[in-house]
């Protein structure tokens, strides 16, 4: 009994497979999907978006009075923002707009990001961060960086207070959480571009309608270490409090959230890295800076300006990231009370940005040369990059095309063309059996529905081109990633320099994969897998090492003690037992292919994330919505089965 769903699997593949060799001679219903049983999902959600915007009322206000309402409170604090660090404060509007004061000087902000590093991390860090916005002037790229940064101290305080909210309630009330936790999950699979196009149609072209969009991006993983971070503290903190007579808001703010701030700071870490992630798709529509001058330079083709600001991105992001990792671990520390003197004496550092602002301010004022970087010391690589792409393609042109042609026609093509001819009906039922076999008749349901939907839509013949860009990039990502993984499990300095080059990676906005992939390969399939497996080698190395570090120590001595070779031991003993996280890295290295699949739209690919490009440029919300939650779809089926697939190799070895 228990080999009937192994059995049923099987023959449902060979019934596929035998249905493919026929075609659609069979039955074509099976082949492509009816257009009379599509459900028009589509148009609901267009007219219902349109019904929103044109008449939807909640009596005292409209959803239109809501948006607006909303778009007024984050355009507030960025037009502050924004006036400080670039515009300055401005008296009118567009190009007859008069500046009243200037923003603070370029050299003002490096000595204020400083002392946050020497406040955080000591000498070290603010050498740091002072290094990483010098970069920034130096090259050129300080004006969008600072319009980049305005979005960035708007969007993080906001997804960060209300994460902490929605996190504190699914902490509380367990019936919120399981309502939250879908809806979690759709933020973080749906493709970037289907929430733009929503955003787009409620809050207009411009960068509030991109700080939104960013909220919705960068937010969930804020709920998510909210909860787990309030249910790691430990009982006897919560027990005392108990005991000392706390109210149920005191427990809440004086001894949980304070308990729990380091894991809430690695929170806020991560929603500002998110919020980085995200500059440059949210500059499609009207974010600026430097996303906007890197997506200005992937359309004309120029490498050096796109990689240039591409490196002013990671600069922003390692300073960033290292700054909210040193407040993380200083929130986790004890830290001496500070008691009696004055306001300034109490918080000397928090004096000093008050000085150190109000200073480079007068001097902006009194000496405007000190307000930017004098334009006669900029130092740009533009010009070497394009010389570099020149050369290449100069002297590699026959080898690279020669691996790309062969590439494309004895690989991607006949998996594209396999693929696209499978049944949906086989495929469907394929993906029900080896849910059930994993994981029982939920998953089943789960991966039977889910699939069927993407055909009900119409989005079957995208989603398997989709599918075999994704498994494809996917394939090769791990057989790069895995045996890199395996060699620097084992050696500690060749683990540190690959964690440098992983943590860079993972830090590059994705769009800049584009751009050497592009220059190489010019658009299509195959400069879209190259990009996608650079972005998502990543985490197969990662996890491989970190499955193979914690074996057991004690199972590789008895397997030394039994006189196994050192291959012997890796194959039979550390593999195995590595298995699990090495499964789990598998489904990271999909998920990021996935998020990775939806911006190569702009190099030419003709899947789902073309579909929801397309609904982008031309507003349709129901067609972007619905490609959007195709990709999820697909994102999720791979997710359950590979996480129960996992979770079936760690009981066969426990």
């Amino acid at each position: 009994m228990g080999r009937l769903p192994d059995l049923l699997v099987a023959l449902t593949a060979f019934a596929s497979l035998i249905a493919w060799w026929i075609g659609p001679a069979i039955a074509k219903w099976a082949f492509d999907y009816p257009r009379a049983w599509q459900i028009p999902a589509a148009r609901h959600i267009g007219g219902w978006t349109k019904w929103l915007v044109n008449e939807a009322s909640f009596g005292l206000f409209s959803f239109t009075d809501l948006t607006r309402f909303v778009a007024t409170v984050i355009d507030v604090p960025y037009t502050l923002a924004l006036s400080l660090l670039s515009t300055g404060f401005l008296s009118g509007q567009g190009s007859a707009a008069v500046q009243l004061v200037p923003p603070v000087s370029f050299l003002g902000v490096i000595v204020l990001v400083g002392l946050m590093g020497y406040y955080a991390g000591g000498r070290k860090l603010a050498a740091l961060v002072g290094v990483c916005f010098a970069f920034l002037a130096v090259f050129g790229q300080w004006s969008s960086a600072m319009v980049t940064l305005a979005s960035i101290v708007v969007a993080v305080p906001i997804g960060v207070v209300l994460g902490l909210l929605l996190g504190l309630a699914g902490y509380r009330w367990p019936l919120f959480e399981r309502a939250l936790t879908p809806l979690l999950d759709l933020m973080q699979t749906i493709p970037i571009f289907a929430y733009l196009v929503p955003i787009l149609y409620f809050f207009g072209f411009g960068p509030t309608a991109a700080i939104v969009g960013t909220l919705i991006y960068a937010m969930p993983p804020m709920v998510r270490i909210t909860i787990h971070g309030l249910r790691a503290v430990p009982s006897e903190i919560r027990d005392l409090g108990h005991m000392v007579g706390c109210s149920r808001r005191q427990m809440t703010w004086k001894v949980m959230v304070p308990s729990a701030s380091d894991a809430l700071m690695v929170g806020v870490n991560q929603v500002i890295m998110l919020s980085l992630n995200m500059v440059i798709i949210a500059s499609m529509i009207g974010a600026g800076g430097l996303g906007f001058d890197v997506l200005a330079a992937l359309r004309r083709l120029d490498i050096g300006a796109g990689l240039e600001a591409g490196f002013a991105i990671v600069a922003l992001a390692v300073a960033l990231d290292r700054l909210s990792q040193a407040y993380a671990r200083k929130a986790g520390a004890p830290s001496p009370a500070v008691t009696g003197g004055n306001v300034v004496g109490r918080h000397p550092y928090v004096a000093a940005a008050v000085g150190i602002l109000a200073t480079s301010l007068v001097a902006s004022v009194v000496a405007p040369a000190l307000e930017a970087y004098p334009e006669g010391l900029v130092l740009s690589t533009g010009g070497f990059w394009n010389d570099v792409v020149k050369w290449i393609n100069l002297n590699f042109f026959d080898a690279l095309e020669a691996l790309r042609t062969t590439l494309l026609l004895g690989l991607l093509v006949p998996v594209k063309r396999f693929l696209g001819e499978l049944p949906w009906v086989g495929v469907v039922a394929l993906l029900a059996l080896t849910g059930y076999r994993l994981g029982g008749f939920r998953l089943a349901l789960t991966a039977g529905v889910l699939s069927f939907l993407i055909a009900a839509t119409g989005q079957w013949e995208k989603a398997m081109v989709t599918v075999y860009l994704c498994g494809i990039s996917v394939v090769i990502a791990s057989l790069i990633g895995i045996p890199v993984g395996i060699l620097a499990a084992e050696r500690e300095r060749l683990w540190r320099w690959l964690q440098v080059v992983i943590d860079t990676l993972q830090t590059l906005p994705s769009f800049v994969y584009l751009m050497p992939a592009v220059m190489l390969f010019r658009v299509g399939d195959f400069t879209a897998l190259i990009a996608i497996v650079a972005y998502a080698v990543a985490p197969a190395i990662r996890y491989t090492v970190l499955g193979l570090r914690r074996v057991d120590p004690r199972v590789i001595e008895a397997g030394k003690a039994m006189g196994c070779t050192p291959s012997q031991i890796l194959a039979k003993i550390k593999l195995k037992l590595a298995l699990p996280e090495i499964m789990l890295g598998l489904n990271q290295t999909i998920m990021f292919a996935l998020s990775m699949l939806v911006i190569t739209a702009l190099v030419g690919t003709r899947d789902l994330g073309q579909e929801v490009y397309i609904a982008l440029t031309k507003a349709d919300t129901g067609r972007g919505l619905v490609a959007g939650l195709a990709v999820a779809f697909i994102a999720i089926i791979a997710d359950r089965l590979i996480s129960a697939g996992a979770a079936r190799v760690r009981e066969r070895i426990a």
